[in-house]
């Protein structure tokens, strides 16, 4: 755009110039007729409105449109100067435009760097405020003790295989003492079955006994009655 402003500019001041050229060139031309003795004549000529509306108000459409209706003399254009006071002040315009838009936009940036920065701070604000509730909240106090969950967890989980493993071995150790005394149990069963059996044919044999005693004592005295 800045380039393009310049091109115009530098083609407003040739045009300048170029007009100027082309309205010293008769003023020349008039004194090489005064000199000779020929009898000047007057030409008259038309002055012809130009009706024709520009309908592109760019710079560009200007401009061409500025082209387009001017005239041309010993290769130079005849550059209307109202057209050119118009395009010079279209030109202006453009630049305060430009300039108040570039101020405006310069003053929006810095209103949103200052916006990011507060905005950043209070990201960073909420941050900390997160990282210190989440560190609370993953704090566990026991015993006076502060502990972390994570760390808590695993104390409590050690806790429990130990006494897992506690269990285990003293279910292990009933299994096999009842086991034991089961065997022990059926040990004595079997002495007491044998005892039982043993004193019965031990009643059995002092029985026996007794009777045959009773027999010899019967057989003693029977014959100590026939003696006498």
């Amino acid at each position: 755009m800045k380039q393009k402003l310049h091109f115009i500019i530098a083609f407003l001041i040739l045009g300048f110039l170029s007009f100027n050229t082309s309205g010293q060139t008769p003023n020349r031309n008039q004194t090489s007729v005064k000199s000779q003795p020929v009898t000047a004549k007057k030409v008259y000529q038309k002055r012809v409105l130009d009706t024709v509306k520009n309908t592109d108000f760019s710079l560009n459409g200007q401009y061409r449109f500025m082209l387009s209706r001017s005239k041309s003399s010993y290769g130079a254009k005849l550059i209307n100067p109202t057209r050119l006071d118009a395009l010079w002040k279209s030109v202006n315009d453009t630049l305060r435009k430009e300039r108040a838009e570039l101020k405006t936009a310069k003053a929006k940036v810095i209103e949103q760097e200052q916006s990011i920065i507060s905005l950043k701070a209070e990201v960073s604000g909420k941050e900390s405020t997160l990282n210190d509730t989440t560190a609370k909240a993953d704090e566990i106090n026991f015993l006076g003790i502060s502990f972390t969950k994570g760390t808590y967890t695993m104390i409590v989980w050690s806790i429990i295989a130990v006494l897992a493993i506690t269990l285990f071995i003293v279910i292990a150790r009933s299994a096999k003492n009842i086991i034991e005394a089961k065997h022990r149990t059926q040990l004595y069963d079997e002495v007491s079955a044998e005892y039982q059996a043993y004193k019965a044919k031990s009643n059995e044999q002092q029985r026996k006994l007794a009777r045959e005693l009773q027999d010899e004592r019967n057989i003693i005295e029977e014959m100590r009655t026939r003696g006498k």
